[in-house]
């Protein structure tokens, strides 16, 4: 069964909430329960977004979109050379 998906925005939201309930004195386990998360989902998105503002976490996703996209083409183009490269070489 796929767990949700959560946005940038909404993963620091929760972030904020948890660090409000641990606060209050909850556990992390008990903060991770309430947001509806594992205590690892918790630990990942506090690694990865730990002190970031939801701007930033925004800007973080467009540049992760943006640089998965470049690395497709640079790949494409590596692939174009090789065929190339194939292609021009003397058959003997």
């Amino acid at each position: 069964m796929p767990g949700k998906r959560y946005s940038a925005e909404q993963i620091v939201n929760k972030l904020r909430e948890a660090e409000v309930l641990l606060g209050q004195g909850k556990s992390i386990s008990q903060a991770a329960k309430q947001l509806g998360v594992t205590d690892q989902t918790y630990y990942r998105w506090r690694k990865e977004y730990g002190g970031l503002k939801l701007d930033q976490a925004r800007r973080l996703k467009e540049l992760e979109k943006e640089n998965a996209r470049l690395k497709r083409i640079v790949a494409d183009q590596s692939l174009d050379i090789q065929i190339l490269k194939e292609v021009s070489r003397p058959n003997f």
